[in-house]
C-alpha cells in the first residue's frame, strides 16, 4: 500500500468528528489512553470473565511511551470493563492488584507485527482458558482489531469495528443474526465463516453500531451459542 492509499484508508476509518477529537474520556491522550481502553474492552468482551493473568506486549510508540501516557492503567481498565470516562480508570492497576490479577507489560523491540505504531498484543489467562487479541489505536480513541485467538479459532479482521462474532454448532444462528440486523437497518459489509471440527465461527463486519436494545437482542439470540459484539 503506498502513502496515498494509506491516507485514504485512514480517512475512510473516521466516521464522525468524534473519531478525530476523541470520546468523553479520562486522559491524557485519545490515542494512547482512550484507544488503549478500547483495546482492553475488546479483550474483556472476548474473555467474558475476570482473568487471573494479563500480559500486554507493546510495540513502537506504545512501547516507548506507555507509562507516561497512561496506557498501562488505560488498557487494564478496559480489561476490567471500565468505560473511557470511568473515574476509576487512573486507579485500574491498583484495582487489578487488589482483585488478584497479575499484570505484566513487555516493551517489544522491532516493528509492530501488524505494521502500526500504536500496537498492543493482549493475552488473558485463567487456568486452561486463554485468549489473544492484537489491537491498534488509529487516533481519536478509535481502534482496529487485527488478530484474535479464541476457543480454537484464529481470525484476522481487516476492517473497523463493530464486528459481531458467533461461535456455534448451529449454522442457522448466522442467518438469524443477519435477519435481526436487516430488520433493524444494520448493514452487514462482509461475513467470514471458519470451521473447527463441529464448531463454526462467523465474523460479521457491520457498518454501524447497533442500539443498546438491539445489542441485547443479538447477544441473547441463542443461549447455546457464544455471541460477542466488538
Amino acid at each position: 500500500m503506498n502513502n496515498q492509499e494509506k491516507k485514504e484508508k485512514k480517512v475512510i476509518n473516521f466516521k464522525s468528528c468524534f473519531d478525530v477529537i476523541g470520546p468523553v474520556m479520562i486522559g491524557p491522550s485519545s490515542s494512547h489512553t482512550a484507544g488503549a481502553i478500547s483495546i482492553g474492552i475488546v479483550a474483556n468482551k472476548l474473555f467474558q470473565t475476570q482473568p487471573k493473568k494479563v500480559i500486554v506486549k507493546y510495540y513502537e510508540s506504545f512501547a516507548e511511551t506507555h507509562k507516561g501516557h497512561g496506557t498501562d492503567y488505560a488498557i487494564v481498565s478496559g480489561i476490567l470493563g471500565f468505560a473511557t470516562d470511568d473515574s476509576r480508570v487512573p486507579n485500574a492497576l491498583e484495582i487489578a492488584k487488589e482483585a488478584g490479577i497479575d499484570v505484566e507489560f513487555i516493551e517489544m523491540e522491532g516493528d509492530s507485527p501488524v505494521n502500526h505504531a500504536n500496537t498492543a498484543c493482549v493475552n488473558l489467562k485463567d487456568g486452561d482458558r486463554e485468549i489473544h487479541v492484537t489491537g491498534i489505536s488509529v487516533g481519536g480513541g478509535t481502534i482496529e482489531v487485527k488478530y484474535i485467538e479464541l476457543d480454537g479459532f484464529v481470525i484476522e479482521p481487516q476492517g473497523t469495528l463493530p464486528i459481531l462474532i458467533t461461535i456455534t454448532e448451529d449454522e442457522t444462528v448466522k442467518s438469524r443474526l443477519e435477519a435481526k440486523l436487516k430488520e433493524n437497518n444494520i448493514q452487514v459489509n462482509t461475513i467470514t465463516r471458519y470451521q473447527n471440527g463441529n464448531k463454526f465461527l462467523f465474523q460479521l463486519d457491520l457498518n454501524s453500531q447497533p442500539s443498546k436494545v438491539l445489542r441485547e437482542e443479538l447477544l441473547n439470540l441463542d443461549s447455546d451459542s457464544k455471541i460477542i459484539l466488538l
